[in-house]
């Protein structure tokens, strides 16, 4: 706990001003060392580019353990190539590619090519999709590159990725076209200077355990000011027969978490550079195992071009959440030789990871100071915001949890941007299901009316005066080749019970369910998930894309789809994928836990 204490301080004096001090103890700066680009010129894209990128159509990739210096201290990070996270795989649309990955790990090790379309024997799950790489061999990943953009690779065997097993992948078009004059790769990751087993345990046994920023009486003044004593007592009476916190907004925070830019911490300043007068490509990753990112430059505009690698018509905001394992491509046009912040702030307000934009090496921008820690509200429990419902907020054993509409935040605290998206969606006119038992104890609430929540930019944001980015922006940049109606329709139903840490579909941990999920080969499917937990999930599905129906033409494409408390939303899938798949929440704990399934597709 001392170690977690020691962390949450040394965000605190970043978030309060404490970079004046530190900038006196700052190490050699972080060059854009290899996740760099230019189509103009490359002099000052990179320093010791080599080592950071690897490209061709056969590739050497080595999975080991060495000690490295992370945020100042010694850690010993999975490496690959020697370096973590990993290289930038660079790879061009419509060529063959063999990659041979040697493992030098005391254990079975594996990558996953996440939002890949390729062969489901390729795909880098163990006990799905192929048996793994033993201790001491090699195994070669052989497969045509059908698509371009911005993608990543990491582990799927056990808790590898949590250690630094990862890293980015960029897909050249065809033509090579960059889209901008420069590019620069920002992959976001969370690191912890525990075993990762140990953070597992700590939450089994306490789910708030890494939540420091707990209420105060302070707090509960506050509250009974805004909405009377009755109503304030209410509500903590509700949250305490829940025996859930409102501040359970992230499992794992920074008081144990090291948010890094590129392997920097936020002290190590990643620096990216760029020449007056040039548009530039950044590209995000959010390559975490835990941590929903916030993602802003102050004082310039963003605009995004793509969505998990897929080309969507081009929107500009100021700020964008990036969930676990989603990315997005935005262009940015800096002024001058203006030098920018890159600033990335946990959703929880817990800590932050920053970099710098800049013309030159050694400069900095100011950064901004964290944000007040958000709390969840009414909707996370299906609730309407003005306590009328609080009497039937129940566990599972006794009601479900009834939402009628509500939202965390209300309309008119949104975006000024967000009303022009307000639609009827497919997903509104589909009735939810739950059988008379709810989904068992792996399930400790149900949204027996759950809502689309597109058009929220979601908890922390709703207040937000600039522009946010919405789900309900995206809209694909073409026409995808299936445009067929669904022929068969699937319900999901994510479920969990946080204070035992049970995570879950339909009620049921991957251990516990009888068989794979079943796609009948060449289908159109609609599926329709529902969150019936008070945690956002980010659902990944291996091997497939799926549109998302926001009422936008064509849909956005996406491989990951986070969703909000007590929210639903509605997916179209083409199984043209013949094998076994992986479908799971991306939070590597929940997913551990069992909130993990196969989709079999024949």
């Amino acid at each position: 706990m001392k170690q977690h204490r020691r962390i949450f301080l040394r965000n605190a004096a970043y978030a309060t001003g404490g970079f004046a001090l530190l900038g006196q103890m700052r190490a050699p700066w972080a060059f854009a060392e290899g996740y760099s680009n230019s189509k103009n010129d490359n002099s000052i894209a990179e320093v010791n580019y080599g080592d950071a990128v690897v490209s061709g159509k056969n590739i050497n990739m080595t999975i080991s353990r060495q000690q490295k210096k992370i945020a100042g201290d010694v850690a010993s990070p999975i490496t690959i190539n020697d370096i973590s996270p990993g290289p930038l795989l660079r790879l061009r649309e419509g060529q063959q590619v063999k990659i041979h990955v040697t493992n030098e790990l005391p254990d079975s090790t594996s990558i996953h090519w996440h939002g890949f379309i390729l062969p489901f024997n390729m795909d880098g799950v163990p006990g799905v999709s192929f048996p793994g790489i033993d201790p001491s061999s090699t195994f070669t990943y052989e497969f045509d590159i059908k698509q371009n953009g911005t993608y990543w690779y990491h582990s799927h065997s056990g808790l590898q990725e949590q250690l630094g097993h990862l890293g980015p992948v960029i897909i050249d078009p065809s033509d090579g076209d960059i889209g901008a004059d420069r590019e620069h790769v920002i992959q976001l990751s969370d690191w912890t200077f525990e075993d990762p087993h140990d953070v597992f345990r700590h939450l089994k046994v306490a789910e708030g355990y890494y939540n420091y920023q707990q209420r105060t009486i302070s707090d509960t003044v506050n509250d009974i000011k805004k909405q009377g004593f009755v109503n304030t007592v209410k509500e903590r009476a509700m949250w305490a027969n829940m025996r859930m916190n409102p501040r359970d907004i992230l499992d794992v925070t920074g008081s144990t978490y090291t948010y890094l830019m590129n392997g920097r911490d936020a002290q190590t300043n990643w620096t990216a550079l760029y020449k007056p007068n040039e548009s530039i490509r950044l590209r995000l990753i959010n390559g975490s195992a835990m941590t929903y990112f916030d993602f802003r430059i102050p004082g310039l505009e963003m605009t995004v071009v793509a969505a998990d690698g897929q080309p969507i018509k081009p929107v500009k905001v100021d700020e964008l959440r990036i969930a676990v394992a989603e990315t997005y491509d935005v262009i940015v046009r800096p002024i001058g030789t203006t030098t920018y912040t890159l600033f990335a702030e946990s959703m929880d307000r817990s800590g932050f990871v920053r970099g710098t934009l800049s013309t030159e090496l050694g400069k900095e921008a100011p950064v901004p100071t964290l944000r007040e820690m958000p709390e969840r509200g009414m909707a996370a429990m299906g609730m309407n915001s003005d306590m009328a419902g609080m009497e039937g907020m129940n566990k599972q054993s006794n009601k479900p949890m009834n939402k009628e509409g509500s939202s965390e935040s209300s309309m008119d605290t949104m975006n000024d941007h967000s009303s022009m998206h307000t639609r009827a969606l497919p997903v509104d006119n589909i009735n939810i299901e739950h059988d008379e038992e709810g989904h068992g104890p792996g399930a400790s609430m149900l949204a027996t009316n759950p809502t689309s929540r597109l058009d929220e930019p979601g908890i922390g944001l709703e207040d937000a005066k600039h522009r946010v980015l919405l789900y309900s922006d995206l809209t694909g940049a073409e026409e995808w080749p299936d445009t067929r109606e669904p022929t068969q329709t699937i319900e999901l139903h994510l479920t969990g019970n946080m204070e035992r840490y049970m995570w879950s579909f339909d009620g049921l941990k991957f251990n516990e369910v009888d068989g794979p999920i079943h796609f009948r080969y060449g289908e159109r499917i609609r599926l329709i998930l529902v969150n019936d937990s008070m945690m956002n999930h980010p659902i990944h599905l291996h091997g497939m894309w799926m549109e998302l129906e926001n009422g936008n033409y064509p849909p956005p494409r996406k491989h990951t789809i986070s969703l909000k408390p007590s929210e639903k939303v509605s997916l179209l899938i083409s199984a043209d994928a013949p094998g076994n798949w992986a479908f799971h929440c991306h939070l590597l704990y929940h997913m551990d836990a069992g909130m993990f399934r196969i989709v079999s597709v024949s």
